[in-house]
């Protein structure tokens, strides 16, 4: 009887202790991570951030099971920049990285998320447009990614802006025949990807950056019946009388003339140009389908943190403009998503202020790895799990590229946008001009509020909060790629 007892307390002891073990290998099971991220997608074309004519079926799935950013922002709107932003948590005048400038340097690259998460033990995929070069000498131009696919243990990317044709891209050429068109290509290869390092047993972190709906506007015909028939609506602040009350600054850029090149003056060609621009985006919405099924199919649903956003917003004729680049809310802000299956908050929506280097601590975040102190992010993770949180109180639009007279320095908090133009010819009558708009009443900007005496203290407000925000660029900003000049140029006359 007592070694019985004694075999019986030492078999309980190990049944308990592995039940322990066990469960503490639960508790530490890295969670999977998939970031969707488009090209030129504006806020409003999904059915949960407003829009009745759009169809995104599997879009509204993540948005009925996670949380939606009503006020994302990218901080450079315009893509090279804001890839570079998002892979590395940093701040334009940090990365040293736009088209007009230079490359990203290796030295912001070591802290990118893939390369941290790849550090920290998890399988990285890229699918897509990786959108920037790096280089410590401004070189690999038309090359973009070429140094980073080492750091991947799948790399699906394209340089420059890549092709629609999905044989024209030389790393899905073997998805060519099943789907010629890349955005379901990204799909399909994202499945792969997940199905091998499912296989290893590995937490993975799959990035599909897709190029729609970037143009030329060239959609999948297999779904050139979606839209047909659709007469997409024009937002409030559609037109050029629209845009009449805007900074002069802003109509001396490229968007201005793009208003009427791309056909959104008159009627028919604007149906036309959102027919088209939608379906890009319904392909999205398909490719991103084909994963979620894949994810449903192989039980990894419930341990797979989706993040879906774009990497700059589009003016489509708003205040009687083209493209992006400028700070307005079309051109700059974007949808943001993030479902995590393992929160009881869904379908939720917060207006908490966001920005495109949140999603990269959010990442690290979510995958247990330290954020480091260069990031200007902030994790969106406490928002998820809390939607009233905010995490930040203000945050920057940063526009340095193309024609020097639209340059600008943006600032915003919870409810108002400052701009600042600093550029002047007085023969012209352009002089340094101050914007102030109240996004939580009027979101469509239709009132410039700077020169009215009621707003004064707002005003004075946001004009402290610009000051800081160039201080930090003075003080973190790097001193090369011609970013040091803006020190001076941005300062408040």
């Amino acid at each position: 009887m007592k070694y019985k007892s004694i075999l019986y307390i030492i078999l309980s002891f190990g049944f308990l202790s592995l039940q322990s073990c066990n469960a503490q290998k639960q508790q530490e099971k890295k969670p999977n991570i998939i970031f969707f991220f488009t090209d030129d997608q504006s806020y409003d074309t999904q059915k949960d951030f407003g829009n009745p004519d759009v169809k995104t079926p599997n879009l509204d799935i993540l948005a009925n099971n996670g949380v939606i950013f009503k006020r994302h922002y990218n901080t450079t709107a315009i893509c090279m920049a804001s890839r570079a932003n998002v892979m590395t948590g940093q701040f334009e005048y940090k990365t040293g990285c736009n088209f007009d400038h230079g490359s990203l340097g290796t030295k912001q690259w070591s802290t990118s998320y893939p390369v941290l998460l790849r550090e920290a033990g998890y399988k990285v995929g890229f699918a897509g447009k990786f959108g920037f070069s790096i280089s410590d000498t401004n070189g690999g131009w038309k090359k973009e990614g070429e140094v980073a696919k080492k750091d991947f243990d799948f790399y699906g990317g394209s340089p420059h802006q890549t092709s629609y044709k999905t044989k024209e891209n030389k790393s899905m050429v073997k998805y060519a025949a099943e789907y010629p068109h890349s955005t379901r290509a990204y799909g399909a290869a994202s499945i792969d990807f997940i199905r091998e390092s499912a296989k290893e047993g590995k937490p993975f972190c799959m990035s599909v950056y897709f190029k729609a709906p970037h143009k030329p506007s060239d959609p999948d015909p297999v779904f050139d019946s979606v839209y047909k028939n659709t007469v997409f609506r024009k937002l409030p602040n559609y037109g050029r009388k629209a845009g009449e009350h805007l900074a002069k600054q802003s109509k001396m850029g490229r968007q201005y003339p793009r208003f009427e090149t791309w056909g959104y003056d008159k009627d028919e060609t604007y149906q036309a140009a959102l027919r088209k621009y939608n379906q890009l985006i319904y392909g999205v919405d398909y490719s991103i389908g084909m994963v979620l099924e894949e994810l449903k199919k192989s039980g990894l649903e419930e341990n797979t943190i989706i993040i879906f956003s774009s990497d700059n917003g589009y003016f489509n004729g708003s205040h009687g403009l083209g493209s992006k680049v400028l700070p307005y809310e079309e051109g700059a802000r974007t949808p943001l998503i993030i479902v995590d299956p393992r929160q009881k908050n869904k379908s939720i929506q917060t207006t908490s202020l966001s920005g495109n280097v949140d999603i990269t601590a959010t990442i690290l975040d979510y995958a247990g790895v330290n954020i480091p102190t260069i990031y200007d992010g902030k994790s969106l993770k406490e928002v998820v799990e809390n939607p009233s949180k905010q995490v930040r109180n203000s945050l920057p639009i940063v526009q340095v590229w193309g024609p020097k007279a639209t340059h600008c320095l943006t600032v915003m908090d919870d409810q108002y946008k400052y701009v600042y133009w600093y550029y002047k010819d007085e023969e012209k009558g352009i002089l340094p001009t101050e914007e102030l708009f109240d996004i939580k009443n009027d979101p469509y900007e239709m009132k410039n509020l700077a020169n009215q005496s009621d707003y004064s203290n707002q005003l004075k407000n946001m004009r402290a909060l610009y000051d800081e925000q160039l201080h930090h660029w003075k003080n973190e900003g790097v001193k090369y790629n011609g970013y040091e000049k803006y020190e001076s140029l941005f300062v408040r006359q």
